[in-house]
């Protein structure tokens, strides 16, 4: 059964599809409708979201010690092959960083074959240091306090690797 797409939700789904794959927050959805003067309601754009994660499009995270879900669009409508992703946390800053590896799907494809475990690597979590915290340690510069590393160092958001 197909659903009605309210006004809300096509707005929603079209600002996601210009940035697939970058980790956003319901708020900062909020904040961009707010910025570009169509303010939608914080609690209309949760219904979005969670309908959208029933129809596959965006995929919810959880990173440990935050209370709000970050969420990643993909429109398998245009690819029923999703990329393997995985994220990794930095334990100084709260970075989660979206890290497509082959290595790493290895690992995966080697916990499936010899240990008879299926890995999930869209909720699979590595926790350690980012680069920017790691070239701050290293020049002894503090980094307990939060830091702006630049747009693709900022919790929630995508990083270059």
């Amino acid at each position: 059964m197909r659903r009605y797409q309210t006004k809300p939700y096509r707005m929603i789904l079209e600002y996601l599809e210009t940035i697939p794959g970058k980790h956003i927050t319901a708020q900062e959805i909020a904040a961009h409708f707010a910025d570009i003067g169509e303010p939608i309601a914080l609690a209309t754009v949760y219904r979005q979201i969670e309908r959208l994660c029933e129809e596959g499009l965006l995929s919810r995270y959880f990173a440990e010690g935050t209370e709000s879900a970050c969420y990643e669009f993909y429109d398998r409508r245009k690819s029923c092959i999703r990329p393997v992703c995985f994220h990794c946390k930095c334990d100084v800053c709260g970075a989660l960083i979206h890290l497509h590896c082959d290595e790493l799907a290895g690992i995966r494809d080697h916990l499936q074959s010899e240990h008879g475990f299926a890995l999930n690597p869209y909720k699979t979590v590595f926790y350690g240091t980012c680069a920017a915290c790691l070239e701050k340690a290293l020049r002894g510069e503090d980094t307990q306090e939060e830091d702006d590393h630049g747009a693709d160092h900022m919790p929630g958001t995508d990083a270059r690797v």
